[in-house]
């Protein structure tokens, strides 16, 4: 419950009863004048440790540590898990770099997108810092020696104490009131974090973010981390790390002036070259254009059209000449007298496959017809009545099938098979 409600926490306290275990581990307790809380610091954390005198804690020292809340299980005690230690009075300071940074960043100030380019070929570079510091010297030697063209303006500003934040900020505003300059260095040597906190400051984070000349952040050493680090528009590691960034070396702009003449020559000969080319070609196209070559061509176009007309006429009375001869050729090769052997013997032929299919035909006509017959024979009224059956009919020359369609008196007609029988009922069973 306690380590999923609690998160980090910061405390300041005096160490006592510290141990340091054989496994690495540190054990201590934390007190003020009022209580004291059990804490423990593992090895993986407390080998970055550094606190003055040593990097080992002291009974009695006054330390900020940040610290995890956690529950030793095997004795049911509360105690803190450290993740960090510093000396009390520079782990005030981070803590106070770290809530301000996270202040100014959820304002946006750091973005990248607020960042000026830093411009090429620097002819004035202006100088925030102190007059008298080797920080200073550094950069001023590094810009004399690199490209001693170039103009430094110094704008001067104490860099540590009680007034260096004001300072910092009228020198950066008096270089963007008199726009003499198109970038500015602001820095200072190496220290503590104590001796840089002026360039952790609020204000001077402001002026850096709202000033109109870019602005290299040079602070102290590469480890060492401002917020004007943070806000400027480049960092850069150390002073004289910044010097060389707005200076080209003499030897580098030689280099570059040569690279570019070479350049020039080259574009200059390519220019020639292509003019040259130009001029050629106009002078053919004016000769093709030129009266005497068209008369010329046309000649020449027409002298081709009578050479290809002669050719065609040739060639026509030669296929006329040919076909007459041809033709007699032709009737040569057909005979009248075979062409009518030919039909003829064709016509025998199918004259006699004409006569076997009628054969066929007839016969088979003939053979369904007596099959047709002998049906029906079989199913005639007369062939039955030849087997001992007989018809009656009625006086309407209507069949009787039953009883029921004559009277008592009626004449009938009997149909036998070798005539008919008149008779008169009498009776009917």
């Amino acid at each position: 419950m306690l380590e999923s409600e609690l998160n980090t926490v910061w405390l300041c306290g005096e160490i006592s009863n510290f141990i340091a275990a054989s496994s690495g581990h540190w054990y201590l307790s934390l007190k003020d004048s009022k209580s004291q809380v059990r804490c423990a610091m593992f090895k993986g954390n407390n080998r970055r440790v550094r606190l003055a005198g040593g990097s080992t804690p002291r009974n009695g020292q006054q330390v900020l540590v940040r610290a995890k809340v956690s529950l030793y299980e095997p004795r049911g005690d509360f105690q803190l898990i450290i993740e960090m230690m510093e000396d009390a009075g520079e782990g005030l300071l981070r803590q106070q770099f770290e809530q301000l940074k996270s202040k100014l960043n959820a304002q946006g100030i750091f973005a990248q997108q607020f960042k000026q380019a830093i411009p090429k070929n620097i002819n004035t570079v202006g100088i925030v810092t102190s007059p008298t510091g080797a920080a200073v010297k550094d950069i001023i030697s590094v810009l004399q020696r690199r490209n001693p063209a170039i103009t430094i303006v110094i704008y001067p500003a104490l860099v540590q104490g009680e007034h260096a934040k004001n300072d910092i900020v009228h020198a950066i505003d008096i270089a963007n009131q008199r726009e003499e300059c198109q970038v500015l260095i602001v820095g200072r040597g190496g220290g503590s974090l104590e001796d840089l906190w002026s360039f952790n400051e609020e204000d001077v984070v402001n002026a850096i973010f709202h000033s109109r000349i870019p602005i290299i952040s040079a602070v102290g050493h590469e480890i060492d981390t401002t917020l004007s680090d943070l806000v400027a528009d480049l960092r850069a590691p150390t002073p004289s790390a910044a010097a060389e960034l707005v200076s080209q070396d003499n030897s580098e702009l030689q280099s570059r002036l040569q690279e570019l003449s070479k350049r020039a020559q080259q574009l200059f000969t390519q220019k020639v070259k292509q003019e040259n080319s130009y001029l050629q070609n106009l002078n053919h196209r004016l000769t093709q254009v030129h009266p005497e070559r068209k008369l010329q061509q046309h000649q020449q176009k027409s002298d081709e059209l009578n050479i290809r007309l002669d050719k065609a006429i040739k060639r026509e009375l030669a296929r006329f000449k040919q076909k007459p001869e041809k033709l007699v050729r032709d009737l040569q090769h057909v005979d009248p007298t075979k062409v009518i052997i030919q039909h003829q013997s064709t016509l025998r032929h199918l004259d006699d496959r004409l006569q076997r299919a009628l054969d066929v035909s007839v016969k088979n006509k003939s053979e369904h017809f007596v099959s047709i017959i002998e049906q029906l024979h079989i199913v005639s009224p007369l062939a039955t009545i030849a087997r001992g059956y007989s018809v009656s009919r009625n006086s309407h020359q209507q069949i009787v099938r039953t009883k029921d369609q004559v009277s008592i008196g009626d004449e009938i007609s009997i149909q036998v098979s070798d005539g008919r029988i008149l008779s008169q009922v009498i009776d009917k069973i």
